[in-house]
């Protein structure tokens, strides 16, 4: 059995159970945190930070969450329009002019965030480092013509929608999406959460780990459509290599280039499980936590391939919403129980050679301590 540390509340007991599981049979290093009423009540981590299994994963241990990044940017946003600062409802040329062009006038905000605004695909980057230059992407989309109408249908924005809701966000503050979350949202709450990182924490990072029998040139991509062929992937294909090199790091990617762990993950997350505080810290009204699971979007994702109903921001399953990265990393919310469970790792999965229920399996053993 490996060692796990933390604390853990005992009627969360299955939780610690459900991790110690993983880590002896699927897992190199991961970790654990659930919050209840803005409170945590499990924080665990276990296993080791690097695939040869020498460097202990620590409590401030971090790594890439992929696309757990975008319940960060969704909140800044919601943030933004519980101040009145931004409009859910208001067309997205009202804060980014050039957006309207090509037929896009008719894009709100709320499309952008639920995946329904037709704009799935980059404007043309070929290359991983194309999509450091923010200036020369958000153009390109601000070109762009929309797939399908705007609000009609859904596909998932996988890199695309940190560049659109991160140049509203821009727009209207003055500041990087990066920037904003740090300053409005991770100092506030103390959480150990970072949209872009600094040279001085690399020293922590747990680099993420190719599924088995895979190199780290392995490439995040949409799965196959029900037909069993795949969406083309048009641009850049992102590989294991890139997401652990230095200047993904420092790159402002509010789609997928967060790093934290399951404690960062969660405490944030839980401000819009938890009627907009936690620890004690307001960040919004309850009312503004709302539009995280009022369903904005539901059928067919014509990227994903599968059924999915989105809200402004996150994925909506039964009565949770939340968001997972590319190889396991998880998040989600349940506002009637006031609770949120995170969990992330450094030892990917691939989903289409081997099924993955470990942050699932941490979900499942959460709510049997509600009982």
């Amino acid at each position: 059995m490996i060692d796990i540390s933390g604390v853990c509340e005992p009627r969360f007991v299955a939780v610690r159970e459900a991790l110690a599981a993983s880590l002896d049979e699927h897992d190199v290093g991961a970790s654990a945190a659930v919050y209840l009423d803005g409170e945590p009540v499990v924080d665990l981590w276990g296993g080791y930070a690097d695939a040869d299994r020498s460097i202990g994963w620590e409590r401030d241990t971090l790594t890439g969450v992929n696309s757990t990044t975008k319940n960060m940017t969704a909140l800044c946003a919601l943030v933004l329009a519980d101040r009145g600062l931004i409009d859910l409802s208001a067309p997205v040329a009202a804060y980014w002019p050039a957006f309207a062009a090509a037929g896009k006038e008719g894009v709100l905000v709320r499309h952008v965030l639920s995946h329904t605004a037709g704009l799935p695909q980059l404007p043309g980057p070929t290359v991983v480092e194309d999509l450091y230059d923010w200036e020369n992407v958000t153009a390109g989309l601000a070109a762009q013509a929309p797939e399908w109408e705007p609000g009609t249908a859904a596909g998932y924005h996988a890199l695309t929608f940190g560049f659109l809701v991160g140049e509203i966000v821009r727009r209207v503050t003055g500041r990087s999406l990066g920037e904003f979350f740090a300053e409005e949202v991770a100092k506030p709450l103390g959480a150990d959460f970072h949209i872009g990182l600094a040279a001085e924490h690399d020293h922590r990072v747990a680099p993420l780990i190719a599924p088995a029998s895979l190199t780290d040139e392995y490439a995040a991509g949409p799965p196959p459509g029900p037909d069993g062929a795949r969406r083309e992937i048009i641009g850049a294909a992102i590989r294991v290599k890139d997401v652990n090199s230095p200047a993904w790091r420092r790159a402002h990617l509010p789609a997928v280039n967060g790093f934290g762990n399951a404690r960062s993950v969660a405490l944030v997350q839980s401000v819009l499980a938890n009627g907009g505080t936690a620890g004690g810290v307001r960040l919004l009204s309850p009312r503004g936590c709302e539009p995280a699971w009022q369903e904005v979007f539901s059928g067919e994702d014509r990227v994903l391939g599968t059924p999915m109903s989105w809200t402004a921001g996150f994925g909506r399953f039964g009565n949770t919403f939340g968001w997972g990265g590319w190889g396991g990393s998880l998040v989600a919310s349940d506002p009637d129980a006031r609770m949120t469970v995170a969990y992330v790792m450094n030892q990917m999965i691939d989903r289409e050679r081997q099924e993955d229920n470990r942050g699932l399996e941490i979900i499942m053993a959460a709510y049997s301590g509600l009982h």
